[in-house]
């Protein structure tokens, strides 16, 4: 399970086409950024899945993101 210490939420500008993106750092820390462009109830939604993908440990695939976002 991941600490909240371990995930870190910020807002920010990105283009229209993007809700949200996660990062993880070379810490092994996870950097959650969120279109700051949409609703709270968009970024609702885009941080339950983009905390999905963190708990589906989606960053240690050796997957292509098009395949993990299916």
């Amino acid at each position: 399970m991941i600490k909240p210490d371990e995930i870190f939420l910020r807002y920010v500008a990105l283009p229209a086409t993007i809700r949200g993106l996660t990062v993880q750092d070379e810490e092994g820390k996870y950097n959650i950024y969120l279109n700051s462009r949409f609703t709270h109830e968009s970024h609702t939604k885009t941080l339950q899945h983009e905390l999905e993908h963190i708990e589906g440990n989606d960053f240690s695939k050796a997957l292509h993101i098009k395949d993990i976002e299916k």
